[in-house]
């Protein structure tokens, strides 16, 4: 039995407000013509083996399926120009008894990282993750070495909440390290 909630994420993912950044980019719900700049962003990520745990040779109508159908929103950033700059996915970070709580991934164009671009699909997750009930997001893989992307996660209020030595195979390094990041989305209670 399949449950309730990816039932009406897409419905409701819609219904949040576009993102503007101070250097014009929207944020917006993918559209299939969207897919040929979303994997020009996905492809070196992926072919780089240092970030993302995927087969370094994933196909292309693999990665689709990871990122779009796998997935019950996903969302563009998209730059004054028109082009894609930048993607999230979100969707239940586990199965109906543990579906309450979010999981994301992200992916930023080359050259355009390092603009904010990587916090801004951050919040507009969060935001979006709120508005469908999750409860919490959890980034279960945050290779070690990836300071960049730990320290916009920590920003954003995310917080490390354990290690997972040797976790994860880095295509230059070997084995790192990789943590588990959480960030709770309700108000604790007595706040």
């Amino acid at each position: 039995m399949e449950c309730a909630r990816g039932a009406r994420i897409r419905h409701l993912i819609t219904a949040i407000p576009l993102a503007q950044l101070e250097l014009p980019l929207q944020i917006r719900a993918f559209e299939p013509g969207d897919w040929p700049g979303v994997w020009s962003l996905l492809q070196p990520a992926f072919r780089a083996g240092d970030t993302f745990p995927h087969d370094p040779a994933i196909s292309e109508a693999e990665a689709r399926a990871l990122w779009v159908e796998q997935s019950q929103a996903v969302m563009v950033a998209i730059d004054a120009h028109g082009a894609v700059v930048g993607s999230y996915y979100l969707r239940p970070n586990s199965l109906c008894l543990g579906a309450h709580v979010a999981n994301a991934g992200y992916v930023v164009a080359q050259q355009q990282r390092r603009r904010g671009i990587g916090g801004r699909l951050c919040q507009h997750s969060l935001q979006a993750a709120r508005q469908l009930g999750f409860r919490a997001m959890q980034f279960n893989l945050v290779v070690s070495t990836n300071t960049a992307a730990i320290h916009c996660w920590q920003s954003n209020g995310f917080e490390i909440v354990g290690t997972l030595p040797g976790a994860f195979c880095h295509s230059q390094l070997g084995f790192v390290d990789a943590y588990v990041m959480v960030q709770s989305l309700v108000e604790a209670i007595g706040a």
